[in-house]
This record gives C-alpha cells, sequence and structure tokens, in this order.
C-alpha cells in the first residue's frame, strides 16, 4: 500500500525502513548504490503513554529520521492478520476473513498485501493513527504487515526443498510459526509467550498437530535469539534438527552481522 502526499523531487540513493509497533520501533537507512545498511536503531516505547507523543519524541532524538530520502518503507509489526490463496479472495470481504482468528471492530480499517509471486493476500488492520502520523514526516511512503515480508522471505528460502521446514521467529512476548514445503506456505500461526515452557509447548504442540517428528523435522529459529538463550536451550533439548537461521550470505551483502540480520530479519529485506 503506498501512501503519497507530493513527487520526490530529489535523488539522495539512500532508503529509510521503519518498523513500528505498539511497543516500540526500529529503522534503518539503506545506500540504495551499494545495498549495504547505513544506520540502524531500535527504540523502546513506555508502556501507557500515548503511541504519537513517543513518535514525536523519536523523530526529536533521531534526526536521521527527519532527512530526504527516495525511498521510505514502513512496517506494520502486528499479527492482526491472516494469509488467504488468491483463489480464495475478494477484496470486497476484507473483515470477514479476520474474524475467524483476531477481534475486529467495524470501525477498524483493513487492507491486504499482495505476496508476490505466491498466489496469495495477507489481510491485516494496519496502525492508521501511526500512519496519520507518519502523514506529516514524509512526502510519500510505502506501508505493509511485518508478517508479508516474513513469510514470502522464507518461502523464498525453501526453493527447491521439497522437505517440511518449521521456521520461529522469535520476538519479545510473542513468536510466530512458520512452516513451508518448496514455496508453499503449510502453516502460519502466531503465538504470545512468557516463559521458555510456554515457547516449547506451542512448538510442539503445532508439531504434533501437524503430524511433524520432533526427531525427523528441520526447526530454524531467527529473530531476537542466540545459542545461549533459555528458549533456544529448550528448543535444543526437545527437537533434534534445531539450529539458528544461517543468513551468513546475505549479512555478509548487506555489511552486517548475521546475529543482527537474525534480529533485525523482517526490517532488512523490506
Amino acid at each position: 500500500m503506498v501512501i503519497t502526499n507530493n513527487d520526490i523531487t530529489q535523488k539522495t540513493y539512500k532508503k529509510l525502513s521503519i518498523q513500528v509497533s505498539l511497543s516500540g520501533l526500529s529503522f534503518c537507512v539503506f545506500d540504495l548504490i551499494s545495498n549495504k545498511v547505513i544506520s540502524t536503531a531500535s527504540i523502546s516505547f513506555e508502556k501507557n503513554k500515548v503511541v504519537e507523543e513517543q513518535l514525536w519524541r523519536t523523530f526529536i532524538d533521531y534526526p536521521i529520521l527527519t532527512k530526504s530520502y527516495d525511498d521510505v518503507s514502513i512496517i506494520h509489526d502486528n499479527n492482526l492478520n491472516t494469509f488467504v490463496p488468491t483463489s480464495l479472495f475478494d477484496s470486497n470481504f476484507l473483515a470477514s476473513y479476520l474474524q475467524y482468528n483476531t477481534k475486529v471492530f467495524e470501525t477498524d480499517y483493513f487492507t491486504y498485501d499482495v505476496i508476490f509471486p505466491y498466489e496469495m493476500n495477507n489481510i491485516y488492520v494496519p496502525f492508521v493513527n501511526i500512519n496519520n502520523f507518519l502523514l506529516d514526516q514524509f512526502e510519500s511512503f510505502e506501508y505493509q504487515n511485518s508478517n508479508s515480508i516474513l513469510v514470502k522471505q522464507l518461502l523464498d528460502f525453501s526453493k527447491n526443498n521439497e522437505e517440511k521446514q518449521v521456521f520461529i521467529h522469535l520476538q519479545k512476548e510473542h513468536f510466530e510459526i512458520v512452516v513451508v514445503k518448496n514455496q508453499q506456505l503449510l502453516l502460519f500461526n502466531s503465538f504470545q509467550y512468557n516463559t521458555p515452557e510456554d515457547f516449547i509447548y506451542y512448538i510442539l504442540f503445532t508439531c504434533e498437530q501437524l503430524q511433524l517428528n520432533p526427531e525427523t523435522i528441520s526447526v530454524q529459529i531467527l529473530g531476537d535469539c542466540s545459542e545461549e538463550d533459555a528458549y533456544f536451550k529448550i528448543a535444543f533439548k526437545y527437537i533434534r534438527n534445531c539450529a539458528l537461521l544461517d543468513i551468513s550470505s546475505k549479512s555478509s551483502s548487506l555489511d552486517i552481522t548475521p546475529k543482527d540480520l537474525r534480529n533485525h530479519f523482517i526490517l532488512y529485506h523490506s
């Protein structure tokens, strides 16, 4: 989805991507000539404070956000979404698809991302208040749901692999499970968690529902995770083929560490 105020007339050869949720935001600046990451930062929002006020403060504290960019990409980081095959999709009934897995209201605004070339769409509820704030900051920007980027990249990653693969995208307080097979999406789900025991329960429950054997299935973890984390250790304990997602070639091309790319996987692929 594109929001535009005016045409950009001066090239800077730089792109700004902002991944924003109700609990904070991350942003990075890309050099469009070298395709490398120039700058990255993460900001946490205080609970029970107005999001727009904290966005305003972030733009004051980080002047780099107010510079001119050829391309601005906004990523709405929430799980108020669902994936629908193109064959079953009708843009006139967006709310009806979401009502089965999230609470929706008549006043909600719904939109969708086309997941090209995978013949499906991601229907979601964007942060309208955040878009309105950003309209005052930028001449134009594109926006999409964070899980559109996540699923597309993991489908790309599964090309020519006929084995089922489980990907875990770990974030604070919630994580996504994506199960794919050679560029086919078999399952997407998001879970809230508080402890490592919650974490492994939902993974093993998903494997059981899909009849995936923890002794043989490949589980790859990305997001905010390292081999020293309690969450990785408990997954490694119960799943034989468990590892951090290997993205060393992509991280090298962006001139960042594999750990940073896993942690900001969605942001850096925007």
